[in-house]
């Protein structure tokens, strides 16, 4: 009984100490509840955190392989199906479709389409001022469109009944849209996405499938820009090769026609230059034994011919440098022999064309000058040469050369600058041609009935491209030539004023004297000389064989290159000269040794 009272106690005992301790076991509870609590939430948390995470590494992944195969191609349309079907793929979508503006601006048309639909034979187009176009085009998002969108109705494919339709901008980037200034402040061309569910997918459009739409639009801009960028650069390769193509084509046919023109004038320096020199040695052969008029006959016709060299040396020099411009031979010359010369040889120019001729030169007119006395030889057979060509016959040609001190030109002004500063060893003479009517002509003047020396409505004359060689010619001598106008309007006369130089006593030691042809016929320094003069022109070899002749050489013609070759090989003594002068091509394949 005794330890049935004690166990009883003992237990009272120990159901009061628990009692006692419950006041502070109960707070320890409570404590590690609410910490269990906050271990779930946290759980949950991480949970939402590494299923979000994984959503995120979907999305990177599926951006990477979109990317990656939307940048395989630089093809603009290529890229644009690639991008179609890989989000098509990725997504799950019911159809894609990219719309763009037309040429005008005023409709978009259904240009690229995952699903087409076979019953449509055009392609769709809606307006370019829909609402929903105009939304979709002002805003940088991803644009869920409402069920009854034309937008989306037209790109849903054969289909009646489709699921939540998404659409986005693209922008269309060219070239020319990064000069000047970035993206965001030039007019750009735009393109539009849309993207179509499946019915089954009731649940719409998830965030992360739209933030996959908007990242791969943007690669999509970005390789499209590229796309542009590198066709555009094509292009204008292609062009600059065509261009340079072009370029070198035409260097080519320049070279070309530098070298034909070369060869013509190669060509044309040898059928005139040759017989002008051939003519002139035979007028050096003429030269004894000549009375006083056959003289001047054979002295006119040698100025003639220089004058004609003169002047075909300036064609051939003004053509190969392509300026217009040639040097004056400036030297003494005795200036009454060449009006001597330009009035016999303009005598017999009248009286062929049936004028009679008269001279008038002033006798105080010094002789010894310094000047151009070809080109002004030239210009004076010019002068006679337009008035006769103007006239048919029938009057009287006056020339006349004297010392000019008026001023009656057409170009008075000009002249008078430079003619009241002349010193004393300069001296200006006008040569002047006229025609006239005289009484023993009873039908008087006929004239030519052509344009050379009439007067235009413009109140100019046309000259030709003779008379304006002529006036650079003079112009460069520091002279003046004009013409002058009958009441006909026919050219009656043309007066030429040129400024020379007079040699004084102390400079004619200076400068030599004397006509070219006037050289001694011989040279001691020549006699006896053995020389072998080698031409295929028979006047040509004749003349020379003369010419050196009369300068006391031995002198053995041959016509071909192998005569030349056996007769210096059978030449029993040396020959000291060889002349050669040929430009036949049958020679150029021997080699002198």
């Amino acid at each position: 009984m005794m330890s049935l009272t004690i166990a009883k106690f003992l237990t009272a005992l120990v159901s009061c100490a628990t009692a006692i301790t419950l006041l502070t076991l109960f707070p320890m509870i409570l404590k590690v509840k609410v910490r269990e609590l906050f271990l779930r939430q946290n759980v949950m948390e991480l949970d939402q955190e590494v299923g979000m995470m994984k959503i995120k590494k979907e999305e990177s992944w599926h951006v990477r392989m979109l990317t990656q195969e939307i940048r395989k191609s630089l093809d603009k349309h290529t890229i644009l199906y690639t991008t179609l079907v890989e989000l098509s793929k990725t997504l799950d979508l019911h159809n894609c479709a990219v719309w763009m503006p037309n040429e005008k601006r005023g409709e978009m048309n259904l240009t690229h389409e995952l699903k087409a639909s076979s019953s449509q034979k055009y392609r769709p187009s809606i307006p370019i001022n829909d609402p929903d176009v105009l939304e979709i085009r002002v805003s940088e998002r991803v644009m869920v469109l409402r069920p009854d969108s034309a937008l989306g109705s037209a790109s849903s494919g054969e289909s009646a009944e489709s699921g939540a339709v998404a659409a986005i901008r693209m922008p269309m980037l060219q070239a020319s849209n990064f000069k000047g200034g970035t993206p965001q402040l030039v007019d750009t061309h735009y393109a539009i996405l849309v993207l179509v569910l499946p019915i089954a997918n009731s649940g719409g459009w998830s965030h992360h499938e739209l933030e996959i739409v908007e990242v791969v639009a943007d690669q999509v801009a970005v390789a499209l820009s590229h796309a542009a960028v590198l066709e555009e650069s094509q292009l204008m390769r292609e062009k600059l090769g065509e261009q340079n193509r072009a370029l070198q084509q035409a260097k080519k046919n320049a070279m070309m026609a530098s070298q034909a023109r070369h060869s013509v004038q190669k060509v044309m320096s040898h059928g005139m230059r040759g017989p002008m020199h051939t003519i002139l040695g035979l007028l050096s052969m003429f030269q004894e034994n000549l009375s006083f008029e056959q003289s001047i006959i054979v002295d006119t016709m040698a100025k003639t011919s220089y004058v004609l060299c003169t002047l075909i040396n300036d064609v051939m020099e003004m053509s190969a440098k392509d300026n217009g411009r040639f040097l004056l031979e400036m030297k003494p010359f005795e200036l009454h022999s060449m009006i001597k010369e330009a009035a016999c040889l303009a005598k017999c120019l009248c009286m062929y064309k049936g004028f009679s001729f008269e001279i008038d030169v002033q006798s105080s007119l010094p002789n010894q000058v310094i000047g151009d006395e070809k080109r002004t030889f030239q210009v004076l057979l010019h002068m006679i040469g337009y008035l006769l060509s103007t006239y048919n016959g029938g009057g009287t040609v006056i020339f006349r050369a004297i010392s000019e001190s008026g001023s009656d030109g057409p170009d008075d002004r000009l002249q008078g600058m430079w003619r009241t500063g002349i010193p004393d060893e300069y001296i200006c003479i006008k040569f002047e041609f006229e025609i006239s009517e005289a009484s023993s002509y009873p039908g008087g003047l006929v004239a030519l009935t052509h344009d050379d020396g009439r007067r235009h409505d413009n109140d100019e004359i046309k000259r030709g491209l003779s008379f304006s060689i002529c006036k650079k010619i003079v112009r460069m001598m520091q002279g003046n030539i004009w013409i002058s106008m009958n009441p006909v309007d026919f050219a009656e006369s043309m007066t030429l004023v040129l400024r020379f130089q007079i040699v004084s006593s102390t400079g004619r030691a200076i400068y030599p004297l004397g006509n070219t042809l006037e050289q001694p016929n011989s040279n001691s320094q020549f006699s006896g000389l053995r020389v072998i003069v080698a031409d295929d022109d028979n006047v040509n070899r004749t003349v020379t064989s003369k010419l050196l002749e009369k300068l006391g050489c031995q002198v053995t013609a041959v016509s071909s290159g192998f005569e030349c070759l056996s007769a210096l090989t059978a030449a029993e003594n040396s020959f000291q000269l060889l002349f050669w002068i040929s430009t036949c091509r049958k020679w150029m394949g021997l080699k002198w040794q």
